[in-house]
């Protein structure tokens, strides 16, 4: 049976808890701050605030208006700069491009492996050279990620590629 996000939001606040350590180690090493940050299917925030944290200027995605409001909350509560908004991922008008694009966790909540790589598709589009596109997913759906990445017309190396992580990065 699929999770109720909304129910679950409204019953426990930052019930996801702390974002992965592979996460953590991105931007931790990441150079600079002030990159723009996509986070597509944020829930409520935990990988979103951390990254502003860091001095990011991040972008967050979620259908639930429960978790978006969390995110809302913690941010303005913090003087983040966050920007979040309610919107369907497989629908969404992305306003990239983008330096890094988080997706934890996320696509496989699609049903459908055609929405799960055509809304890959679409954020491979809003991103500009030297962007990394980083996805923590079901292991299952990674060969039609690679297929996605590798159908681009742009140049994609794996950074990461292991225990349900897939980090990539565009050259040049």
């Amino acid at each position: 049976m699929a999770t109720d996000y909304e129910q679950f939001y409204r019953e426990n606040r930052h019930g996801l808890g702390k974002p992965s350590k592979e996460f953590v180690h991105f931007f931790e090493t990441y150079p600079g701050t002030g990159a723009r940050v996509l986070d597509v299917g944020c829930g409520q925030g935990r990988d979103a605030l951390f990254i502003a944290r860091l001095g990011h200027l991040v972008t967050a995605v979620d259908l639930s208006s429960s978790g978006i409001q969390d995110l809302r909350e913690d941010a303005a509560r913090e003087s983040l700069s966050i920007k979040a908004e309610v919107g369907d991922i497989r629908h969404f008008a992305w306003p990239g491009p983008f330096d890094v694009i988080v997706v934890d966790r996320t696509l496989h909540m699609l049903a459908d492996e055609n929405d799960r790589v055509g809304v890959l598709e679409g954020l491979i589009a809003q991103t500009g050279p030297g962007s990394h596109l980083l996805i923590a997913d079901e292991r299952s759906n990674f060969a039609a990620f690679r297929q996605a990445f590798a159908g681009s017309s742009f140049d994609w190396e794996s950074t990461v590629d292991r225990g349900g992580f897939l980090f990539m990065h565009r050259n040049g």
